[in-house]
């Protein structure tokens, strides 16, 4: 049972790491539209300026080429998502033709500046994880069955008891008894007890050995987990207010572009940083939930993710 929960952490794992990348996409889809939002936006305007008679021609092929380079990104992005949503369909079981909806966004999922002490993630990773447990187990069962083998060295000492009948005729039948008291002593069969004895402690001592190993394995993904957790909630800190420098910068450059003061390439210069700023953002949460997946795998509680 317990290597079947180690199978279902595994595969729980893989299915949120599957929903992680498929929200990711679908982010990246809805900030090229944003983009293209934008630039379909800059065309007008450049349009409506060179109709004015106080813009060029210049600022118009400038925005319709921005708005063209967004269409193409658009594509791809949704080729992206497309292949997400069949990769989860697969992890999860689903046919590849059924639909499928994501429950939350990848803005929509929490973000937790509080971590877990190193001490209590590891202390939960030696008590929960499955692997860790199933194989503790299978130590105490080994050892359980060399202790039998040399308890069969041991005299053993069984009562007998039989009641029964005797008789020809079944109205004159005889009530018999027999009982005793029977005494085995083991003396020599050919070393075969010796023999299985060394087999199985030799199997205990390589449980040990994996033990040991999953053990320390697990302490090392407990202490990567946590330090890239640390990183990426950094990192979604740093972005986010890099993203909100570029939707300002690019409402300045549009506010600039309007009142005639200055061409278009400020607002396309603007245009191309907002859409690294939201290709980072969208990157750095997808690393902080992969990195939450991550530390809920080596702890044993992928299946309880909140």
């Amino acid at each position: 049972s317990l290597e079947v929960e180690a199978q279902a952490e595994g595969a729980a794992a893989m299915a949120a790491a599957s929903y992680i990348r498929a929200a990711r996409a679908e982010a990246q889809l809805a900030a090229r539209r944003a983009d293209s939002t934008l630039a379909a936006d800059l065309v007008r305007i450049a349009r409506d300026q060179l109709q004015a008679g106080v813009g060029i021609a210049l600022d118009v092929t400038r925005a319709e080429s921005q708005l063209a380079a967004v269409r193409a990104q658009i594509i791809a992005a949704r080729s992206e998502r497309d292949r997400s949503l069949l990769e989860l369909k697969r992890v999860t079981g689903m046919a590849s033709d059924a639909p499928i909806v994501l429950r939350d966004s990848l803005a929509a999922l929490p973000v937790d500046a509080s971590l877990p002490s190193e001490r209590d993630a590891l202390t939960a990773a030696m008590d929960t994880r499955p692997d860790v447990r199933a194989l503790q187990a299978q130590e105490f069962a080994q050892q359980q069955a060399a202790k039998a083998i040399r308890w069969e060295r041991t005299p053993q000492l069984s009562a007998l008891v039989e009641h029964g009948v005797i008789g020809r005729n079944t109205d004159r039948l005889l009530p018999t008894y027999t009982w005793g008291v029977q005494l085995s002593v083991g003396i020599f069969d050919g070393f075969r007890r010796e023999s299985r004895l060394e087999e199985q402690l030799a199997v205990a001592r390589e449980t040990d050995a994996r033990l040991k190993d999953v053990r320390a394995q697990s302490q090392l993904d407990v202490r990567t987990a946590l330090l890239d957790l640390t990183s990426a909630a950094e990192q979604v800190e740093a972005v986010q207010e890099r993203l909100r420098l570029s939707e300002q910068e690019v409402s300045q450059a549009q506010d600039r572009f309007r009142a005639g003061v200055a061409g278009n390439a400020d607002v396309i210069s603007a245009l191309l940083a907002l859409n690294q700023a939201r290709t980072l953002r969208n990157d750095a949460l997808a690393q902080y939930q992969g990195a939450r997946v991550s530390l809920a795998k080596a702890m044993g509680t992928v299946r309880r993710i909140p």
